[in-house]
């Protein structure tokens, strides 16, 4: 059961609905993200692509960050989030988007300081969803793009972004990408 591990509501469990296919990201990857991140979360607007159990977005406003959005495509995982934001009692700070991430990034409004993309690690690398968060405009200018994958992957260059950092733990890898000015 994954739980929040720093900031406001440290040690605070979540549940996820069962039989879904949700891979949470391991504490010590979300320790580690949020030691790099430390600087950039309070008061960030942060975006949780592909949410899942809502992990990543609660450690941001548990953190200190004071928007988020979390977006998740299985309509039964987005109403364990909802569930979960009012248990947290946190519905000032963080808004479920239940639709498919392409789906929400026509709908959603920007900036965003922080964008976490944790797709599926079968899938292919979401091009279009980096291009998307461009286009449209999602990114403050000083943004940073945290892709989660798996550790194996070697990633291309992804157009209209440098790679700033990679980190690697176990079979998790971490791509910290800005946008190019």
């Amino acid at each position: 059961m994954p739980r929040i591990t720093g900031g406001s509501l440290g040690s605070r469990k979540l549940r996820s609905p069962k039989g879904t296919q949700v891979r949470p990201t391991p504490g010590r990857v979300k320790e580690s993200l949020f030691s790099i991140l430390m600087n950039r979360v309070d008061g960030a607007a942060f975006l949780d692509l592909f949410a899942g159990t809502g992990a990543i977005g609660f450690e941001a406003a548990s953190r200190g960050a004071a928007r988020v959005v979390a977006v998740e495509g299985q309509r039964d995982v987005a109403n364990a989030i909802e569930e979960a934001v009012k248990q947290l009692g946190i519905e000032k700070v963080v808004t479920v988007f239940p639709a498919p991430a392409e789906r929400a990034l026509y709908r959603l409004e920007g900036p965003f300081d922080i964008v976490y993309l944790d797709p599926p690690y079968a899938d292919p690398v979401p091009l279009q969803l980096f291009r998307l968060m461009l286009e449209r405009k999602l990114l403050a200018p000083e943004a940073i793009v945290v892709y989660e994958h798996a550790a194996k992957r070697i990633l291309p260059q992804i157009p209209g972004y440098h790679s700033v950092r990679e980190e690697v733990y176990g079979d998790v890898g971490l791509a910290f990408l800005t946008p190019e000015s």
